[in-house]
């Protein structure tokens, strides 16, 4: 099971992402770029430093995501792209694989990142290899079932506290917790509105990777540290009053 990820990057270097970009529908690859310290700054900054300050961080490349920054207490930063849309449900969620303008700053914590971060990197190849929702849906299902992704068993948690999150079409939300918890349904929390400030299913209910959503505190964002300008509301996301529609997270 270990290997996997070895086995991940060994595919990346033999793929040719402009060739393939070209033949699928997606936008160019180097739309879903950014500079590379605009990118660590901004995937620092979904979560506390205390937390972010020993993290690995990884950045996009045209081979896929590569370590920037080694850390040492588990923790792996990122800004995760339109890949990272859910697989199953909802539904016209899957359609945000297309969006080069989405980036969603998280810090997976150290169970995450062992069982959460492969399943995120066989998206990432699949988007960039062009392949559509329904291709993905697919290949993410077969890849599990036959053991070459980690068996979710149990609950992993990650930070999504960015002040410069923008999750789609409706930019921006609240900071939030992502809770990985496989097979879990909306039903069992309470049947709670998705948006609100209680915790919600949002992605791949009763599925292996669902996804539960909980609100914190909008006076916890965090601005990304740079001198970069990132094309996003900052206000609106210190205030926490942004508004949630088709988002990851």
């Amino acid at each position: 099971m270990k290997a996997f990820p070895l086995v991940l990057v060994s595919l990346l270097a033999s793929l040719d992402p402009a060739r393939l970009f070209a033949q699928a529908k997606y936008p160019p690859l180097g739309e879903y770029m950014m500079a590379r310290d605009a990118e660590i700054a901004l995937a620092r900054s979904a979560a506390p430093e205390k937390i972010s300050a020993g993290a690995t961080v990884r950045v996009l490349t045209t081979s896929g995501y590569e370590v920037a920054v080694r850390g040492s207490n588990g923790f792996v930063c990122m800004v995760m792209r339109g890949w990272a849309a859910p697989s199953f449900t909802p539904t016209r969620e899957r359609q945000l694989v297309y969006d080069v303008k989405l980036r969603a700053p998280i810090c997976f914590d150290p169970v995450a990142s062992r069982t959460v971060l492969p399943y995120q990197d066989l998206r990432t190849k699949l988007g960039m290899e062009g392949r559509d929702p329904d291709a993905i849906s697919r290949e993410v299902s077969a890849a599990y079932a036959r053991g070459a992704l980690p068996k979710m068993e149990g609950i992993a948690f990650a930070y999504m506290w960015s002040a410069g999150q923008h999750l789609g079409p409706a930019g921006a939300w609240r900071p939030h917790m992502m809770i990985y918890a496989p097979y879990y349904r909306n039903s069992m929390l309470g049947g709670n509105e998705p948006g609100g400030s209680l915790p919600f299913v949002n992605d791949d209910e009763g599925t292996p990777f669902t996804v539960i959503v909980m609100a914190v505190d909008g006076n916890v964002a965090i601005a990304p540290k740079t001198d970069r300008l990132i094309d996003v509301d900052w206000q609106t996301n210190l205030d926490g009053h942004g508004t949630v529609g088709a988002s990851i997270g």
